[in-house]
C-alpha cells in the first residue's frame, strides 16, 4: 500500500470514528443529537423538489436508509481527503470545520446548542485521536530501519493495516451501541408500551371471507409492512407525559389534549386505505388499516370553528406540516385523530402517540404523524410544506387499481391463472374493475366484497394464456362512475394516472 493510500485510509477511518463516537454519545448522553441525522435531515429539507422525487422513485421506502448511507460515504470521503492533501497542522483545523457543519445542522434542526456543540467536540476529538493513532503507525513503518518491512509481508504494514482495523472496528461499535440506545431511549420516553388502548364506542365489522381473494396483497397490510414515507429521517423523540395535542387558531375555545384525554373520549374504528403522492402506476406505497380514533370533526366542533377558517393544518412534533380544507373534517367523511393501528398503539414508525388520518385525501396533504398541533386558519393564510415544493395544494386521491399477478417481467408455464389484484378510490368505493389482455375487449373482473368505501377492494379475473409475449392493462371505475383514464401522468403534482400495465411470457 502506497503512502498516498495510507493516508487517504487513515483521513477517512478518522472521519468515521467521529461519526461513530457521535452516535454512542447521542445514545448515551440527553440532549446530545445525532450528527448524522442532522446533517441528513438538512439535506431532506434543502434538496431539489426533482431530486426528492427521484428519491422516492428510485429508492421507496429505503430513501432514508441510502441517505443515511450516503452520508457516511461522504464524510468519509472528506476524511480521506484530509488525510491525503492536508498538512498534519492543518488537520485539526479541517476536522474542526467537518464538526461545526454538523453541529450547526443540529442547531438548525433545532437541537440544544449546548448539546449540538458537545456532539461536535466529541466528533472532533475522536477524529483527531484516530487520525494521530494511524500517522503514528504509519510514520513508523516509513522510517529507514522499518521501510524493508513494508513488503506484503512486513510488519511495519501489517501493524498499520491492524490499527486501521481496529479503528473500523472501534468506528462501527461506537456507532451501532450509539444508535442501539438512540432509539431505545425514544421508546422508553415516548412509553408507547404503558398504553392500554380502550374498546371503540363505534367498533367496525371485521373483514369476512368474502372480501379477499387468496391472490392478491393481504386486504389487511400488517403495521410491520405499511409503507413509510415522511420527511423524518428517524422517528422524533416524544416524552409521552409532556405531549399535548393543540387545537386552536380561529376558534373560539383552544385546547390541548393529552393521550389520556384522548383515549377517555369516544373512540371510533375505521377502516381507511392511505397512499402516497408518490405512487406510481401499480406501485407499494399504498396500504389499508384499521384505524381507532376520535373523530377531527368532534375535536374540531368543541372548539368552535370561526366562519372564513377554511383550512385544517397539522403540525408534527419535528415541524413537518399539512393542510387540507375544514371541509374535508366536517363533511361525513372519516377524519380522525387516530392512537390505534391494526387493534395496538399507534407503531413509532407510523406517528405514536397521535396521527391525521383522512379519508380520500394523500398523506403529504393530510397524514401527519406524531401530530402536536392542529391550527384552523384561512386557504391563503398559510401553505403547507410540500406546497412550496411544487406540489399541489387540494391532492384528493385518484381512483386507481393495480395487477398484483402476474408481476411485470415474469415468465410463467402455460396452463390456467388468474389476474388479479386491489383497486382504491377511498371516499367513494370501487364500482367495477375491468382487465384487457392484450389487444382483446375489456373484460370485467370478480370483485370482492367492500369492506369499506374508505378501503381498497380486491378483484381477480381467470386467464388462460397461449405460449408467447402478454401484455395486460386493469382500469376501475368507482361509484360516482367515473373510470380512470388511459392519460399516464407522473405522480407529481398531484398523484399519477393511467392504466397500470404489465408484460408477461408464458412459456410451453
Amino acid at each position: 500500500m502506497s503512502t498516498r493510500a495510507r493516508a487517504a485510509l487513515a483521513g477517512a477511518l478518522a472521519a468515521l470514528a467521529a461519526l461513530g463516537l457521535s452516535e454512542l454519545a447521542a445514545g448515551l448522553v440527553a440532549g446530545v443529537p445525532s450528527l448524522v441525522e442532522a446533517v441528513a435531515d438538512v439535506v431532506i429539507d434543502s434538496a431539489p423538489t426533482p431530486v426528492k422525487d427521484w428519491a422516492i422513485a428510485t429508492f421507496g421506502t429505503a430513501n432514508k436508509t441510502v441517505l443515511v448511507v450516503g452520508v457516511v460515504v461522504v464524510v468519509g470521503a472528506l476524511g480521506a481527503g484530509i488525510g491525503t492533501l492536508v498538512r498534519e497542522r492543518w488537520a485539526a483545523g479541517a476536522f474542526a470545520l467537518l464538526g461545526a457543519v454538523g453541529a450547526g445542522a443540529a442547531i438548525l434542526g433545532g437541537a440544544p446548542a449546548g448539546g449540538a456543540l458537545l456532539a461536535g467536540a466529541i466528533a472532533v476529538g475522536g477524529a483527531l485521536l484516530a487520525l494521530g493513532a494511524l500517522r503514528r503507525l504509519d510514520g513508523a513503518a516509513d522510517e529507514p530501519a522499518a521501510r524493508d518491512a513494508l513488503a506484503p509481508e512486513g510488519p511495519g504494514r501489517r501493524a498499520f493495516l491492524v490499527g486501521a482495523g481496529v479503528v473500523a472496528v472501534l468506528a462501527a461499535a461506537s456507532a451501532g451501541t450509539g444508535r442501539w440506545f438512540l432509539e431505545q431511549g425514544r421508546r422508553v420516553l415516548a412509553g408507547r408500551e404503558s398504553v392500554l388502548l380502550p374498546a371503540a364506542a363505534e367498533q367496525a365489522a371485521p373483514p369476512t371471507p368474502a372480501m379477499s381473494f387468496p391472490e392478491p396483497e393481504p386486504l389487511v397490510t400488517p403495521n410491520e409492512d405499511f409503507f413509510r414515507i415522511d420527511t423524518a429521517l428517524s422517528v422524533p423523540r416524544v416524552d409521552l407525559d409532556s405531549w399535548r395535542v393543540r387545537i386552536h387558531g380561529l376558534v373560539d375555545q383552544p385546547y390541548e389534549l393529552s393521550l389520556d384525554d384522548l383515549l377517555a373520549m369516544d373512540l371510533v374504528e375505521r377502516w381507511v386505505t392511505l397512499t402516497c403522492v408518490s405512487n406510481t402506476l401499480g406501485g407499494s406505497l399504498i396500504g389499508n388499516a384499521l384505524w381507532l380514533g376520535v373523530p377531527l370533526g368532534v375535536l374540531l366542533e368543541r372548539a368552535g370553528v370561526r366562519p372564513g377558517a377554511d383550512q385544517v393544518v397539522g403540525r408534527s412534533v419535528d415541524g413537518f406540516t399539512v393542510g387540507f380544507p375544514t371541509a374535508a373534517a366536517l363533511d361525513g367523511r372519516d377524519a380522525l385523530v387516530a392512537v390505534g393501528m391494526n387493534g395496538e398503539p399507534l407503531p413509532f414508525e407510523h406517528g405514536f402517540p397521535a396521527r391525521l388520518v383522512v379519508a380520500g385525501l394523500y398523506g403529504y396533504v393530510s397524514a401527519t404523524k406524531w401530530l402536536s398541533d392542529i391550527e384552523l386558519t384561512t386557504w391563503d393564510a398559510f401553505d403547507a410544506y410540500w406546497v412550496p415544493r411544487g406540489w399541489a395544494k387540494e391532492a384528493p386521491i385518484k381512483t386507481q387499481s393495480r395487477i398484483d399477478t402476474p408481476r411485470s417481467g415474469t415468465r410463467l408455464p402455460q396452463g390456467s391463472r388468474v389476474v388479479a389484484g386491489a383497486a382504491w378510490a377511498p371516499g367513494t368505493g370501487i364500482e367495477r374493475v375491468e382487465v384487457r389482455l392484450d389487444d382483446g375487449p375489456w373484460q370485467e373482473a370478480e370483485l370482492a366484497e367492500s369492506l369499506d368505501r374508505n378501503s381498497w377492494r380486491q378483484w381477480r379475473l381467470p386467464w388462460d394464456p397461449e405460449p408467447g409475449v402478454h401484455v395486460l392493462r386493469v382500469r376501475a371505475t368507482d361509484a360516482t362512475g367515473y373510470t380512470q383514464t388511459e392519460e399516464r401522468t407522473p405522480p407529481a403534482p398531484d398523484g399519477a394516472t393511467g392504466w397500470h400495465t404489465v408484460r408477461v411470457t408464458v412459456t410451453d
